[in-house]
């Protein structure tokens, strides 16, 4: 598991709802979403089907060793605390194994609460961006909105238009890049949704720029200076951040990293850390 971003609620305590804790979950993520064969995995596995690695304490046994077992789509998969809560909130702690009639409800819930908790990270870190104050008191009103509907129970989870949500929430989110961008000097570019697989970008200037969505498969980004970027879903699955700057990028996950290669001369904002095989 990748380390996750420590996030502090409004009166500085840490907020551990958005980082994993798979010792309290039951395996979520290993039996209920799909993968398929792959550069990321090594065989099928349909949704609802535990994984063949998946021990019956809810453990990876091969955990030590997934990149070089087939599995690094794994290694870059982070809940975001919605296993626990799905596992020991939604369901009251009652084990799929041990309760086979909620099996199927629980992977459903699941990934809804997997959505839910994705679109609470970005608020909360939203809602941390000094520029954007202008939008705070709306970003505080769309975390307080989400934390409920996470709370909700199983059937309520199932109901909910998550689209529809995250529409409505990304106005805020927008509005909060925008803002945390206009800090860099200069162009701003906007390759927001761009494809830029394989891009040649080493030593680019990125400050400010909007690669929101863009596909930043296999780029090269060594030594680019992507300061106060928006990076919300841009895909770094191999870019090469090698001596690159991403201080005070906005909306950079750890997964992002863990898919991406870096080295020892990677900046990154404060709270994030170098995945172990950057090393």
């Amino acid at each position: 598991m990748s380390a996750a971003k420590p996030h502090v609620d409004r009166e500085g305590r840490p907020d551990l709802a958005l980082v994993a804790d798979c010792a309290n979950c039951f395996g979520l993520c290993c039996v209920a979403l799909p993968f398929a064969a792959s550069t990321d995995f090594a065989v099928d596995k349909p949704a609802g089907k535990p994984c063949t690695h998946l021990r019956t304490d809810h453990s990876c046994g091969i955990h030590a060793r997934l990149r070089d077992s087939g599995y690094t789509g794994c290694t870059v998969f982070d809940c975001l605390g919605a296993g626990q809560k799905v596992s020991q909130h939604t369901f009251r702690g009652r084990d799929w194994r041990g309760d086979p009639g909620s099996a199927r409800t629980m992977f459903e819930v699941f990934p809804v609460v997997r959505q839910l908790h994705e679109l609470l990270r970005y608020v909360v870190e939203a809602g941390q961006l000094p520029a954007a104050r202008p939008v705070h008191r709306e970003l505080r009103a769309a975390r307080d909105e989400i934390e409920t509907l996470s709370l909700g129970s199983a059937e309520e989870l199932l109901a909910l238009d998550v689209a529809a949500l995250r529409q409505r929430v990304n106005t805020w989110l927008q509005k909060a890049a925008e803002l945390h961008r206009a800090q860099a000097p200069g162009r701003r570019p906007n390759r927001r949704g761009a494809d830029l697989f394989g891009a040649r970008l080493k030593g680019a200037d990125l400050r400010g720029a909007s690669l929101r969505g863009a596909c930043l498969i296999a780029a090269d980004l060594r030594g680019a200076d992507l300061r106060f970027a928006d990076l919300t879903g841009a895909d770094l699955r191999d870019a090469d951040l090698s001596g690159a700057d991403l201080t005070d990028a906005a909306f950079l996950v750890p997964p992002q990293l863990a898919a991406a290669k870096g080295d020892p001369s990677t900046r990154l904002p404060e709270g994030l850390h170098a995945p172990a095989h950057w090393a």
